[in-house]
């Protein structure tokens, strides 16, 4: 199956948001990192653009975000 996307698009791919906007929404300065309680309850908001930037945060906070990639034992 082909990809959908070409390989620029691939390479240029930025993930939507803007910065600090969450930080912003929900109170907390953007220097510091949300409270896990903090983004949970953003999660459960009733304002939808609220609700939809917990999500991503969530989701991105899984992602390897550039640093070196741990060793494999044995290797």
């Amino acid at each position: 199956m082909a990809n959908k996307y070409s390989a620029e698009e691939r390479a240029n791919f930025k993930p939507g948001g803007q910065k600090g906007k969450l930080h912003r929404e929900i109170g907390v300065p953007e220097g510091e990192k949300i409270p896990a309680k903090k983004l949970a309850q953003a999660t459960r908001s009733k304002n939808p653009e609220i609700r939809r930037d917990a999500i991503r945060a969530k989701t991105m906070k899984k992602w390897h975000h550039g640093g070196s990639t741990p060793r494999q034992k044995g290797a």
